[in-house]
């Protein structure tokens, strides 16, 4: 995949602390096409790489629409899009990749919290088109922070969707157990927003008898790690045999780096998969949001920007 130079063709304040982005060719052109689900890496003034969704209708091919949450524990990535981007500037993006796609099922239930909403707006628009069994739930701290209301509620699948504001009546606050319903193998579920309203989706619908093959993720930032027993390791670079210390406080991308040997990195938090790398021999101490359980349990791959070795030795595929 390459990337694309886009222009920034609007910029509109969508709600508190959350702006929307919509971007197109400079010459009008078409993009390339995308499905619901997808996010595109957009290169952040300040050398910063953030992945965002496309939450326009993935049958547009004239643009695509990003929306950004000013983070208040922000590493830069979110608040240089809020200060640094406007109307008319040009930004560097990657083609759109999905790792959230949509599976056909006899019946969809969508859950965003708060920003979360942005992969799954698109995922609705995709499946009223197509004339499919879906409710959306939408949870927010409160009507002022809740991004694309106006627009959800003059849209065609308006009466598919319910708003939960953390500061409204009780009566429009989250029934989980209701909005899940009774559990249908047909039946699909689809989470994103922060990981502990994403946490608490997931382990009710597994306590209501959902499998994993039925609850579909994507995480906007990794919780917290205890590093405090963190320990040094080795790491073999298997291309040279070059054996490069990990210490407790630094990780495997940085101690790579120190000796020449670079991995490309997005999220820095083991989200996006940019940095996935090969593991020929050694077990991996899993600590990203992207894997399946599953596929750590094989101990072939890791992600270097956030993961450590349960081993004293990880052998590289480099």
């Amino acid at each position: 995949m390459s990337d694309l130079v886009v222009k920034v063709l609007s910029k509109r304040q969508e709600a508190q602390d959350i702006a929307s982005y919509e971007l197109g060719r400079e010459d009008g052109g078409p993009l390339p096409a995308f499905s619901a689900g997808s996010h595109v890496d957009v290169h952040v003034p300040g050398g910063l790489v953030r992945q965002y969704s496309l939450c326009n209708d993935a049958g547009e091919r004239h643009r695509y629409r990003i929306a950004v949450l000013r983070d208040p524990k922000t590493r830069g990535g979110s608040a240089n899009m809020h200060d640094s981007v406007k109307e008319g500037d040009t930004l560097t993006i990657s083609e759109p990749r999905n790792h959230f796609p949509l599976v056909h099922a006899q019946r969809t239930v969508l859950l965003a919290g708060g920003i979360g909403i942005t992969p799954l707006l698109c995922m609705a628009q995709r499946l009223h088109s197509i004339g499919a069994d879906f409710d959306l739930h939408y949870c927010t701290r409160s009507a002022t922070r809740t991004a694309f209301r106006d627009e959800i509620l003059a849209s065609p699948f308006a009466g598919r969707v319910k708003f939960h504001f953390d500061d409204g009546p009780p009566e429009q606050k989250l029934d989980l157990l209701k909005a899940l319903g009774p559990h249908e193998q047909g039946t699909h579920l689809y989470i994103c927003g922060p990981t502990g309203f994403i946490e608490y989706v997931t382990q009710t619908a597994h306590g209501l008898g959902w499998t994993s093959g039925q609850i579909h993720l994507e995480y906007f930032g990794a919780a917290p790690q205890d590093t405090a027993g963190d320990r040094p390791f080795d790491i073999k670079v298997a291309s040279s045999g070059k054996v490069i210390r990990v210490a407790a406080d630094q990780t495997v991308v940085q101690a790579l780096a120190a000796e020449g040997v670079e991995v490309m990195t997005s999220c820095e938090q083991g989200v996006c998969g940019t940095c996935i790398t090969r593991v020929l021999e050694g077990e991996c101490d899993h600590r990203d949001l992207y894997f399946t359980d599953e596929e750590k349990a094989r101990h072939d791959q890791f992600t270097p920007c956030c993961s450590r070795a349960k081993s004293s030795v990880l052998v590289l595929d480099l």
